[in-house]
């Protein structure tokens, strides 16, 4: 109880700390994350939209061919332009699926029933050997 006592700050810091991973963790029940292999069979199978909400550089380098490019700052203001596919299975793409997995949650609050977040983004992509356009 004296260790505690005397090191108040970082034990409630350590509780903050897991109450945010636990909220995240249970919050990010509605994310679904895909592997590479059933990424690409949605899209041949289901005709799933891909979207890359990475910046314009990093989609410049290199994206996945047909994917619409839509940055994160801008995903919800230009939601009127995918508006149509809120029935279609959504594929958000990142570099690492981070900004992604915020780019699903942006989509699940306007009403789209099958978003799903590229695990671990165009880095699974290229290392998984795919297509990489740069048009």
């Amino acid at each position: 109880m004296d260790f505690i006592q005397q090191n108040l700050i970082w034990v409630g810091l350590a509780a903050a700390s897991g109450g945010m991973l636990l909220w995240q963790i249970l919050s990010g029940a509605g994310r679904r994350n895909l592997s590479v292999g059933d990424a690409t069979l949605m899209m041949n199978r289901q005709d799933a939209l891909v979207i890359d909400v990475r910046e314009t550089a990093e989609w410049s380098a290199g994206h996945i061919p047909n994917a619409r490019h839509i940055a994160l700052g801008h995903l919800g203001k230009r939601l009127a332009e995918i508006e149509k596919h809120k029935d279609k299975p959504v594929i958000l793409v990142c570099a690492s699926g981070h900004r992604s997995g915020t780019g699903c949650g942006t989509l699940r609050k306007a009403g789209f029933q099958q978003v799903f977040n590229l695990h671990g983004g165009m880095r699974s992509w290229s290392e998984a050997g795919l297509p990489v356009s740069k048009k």
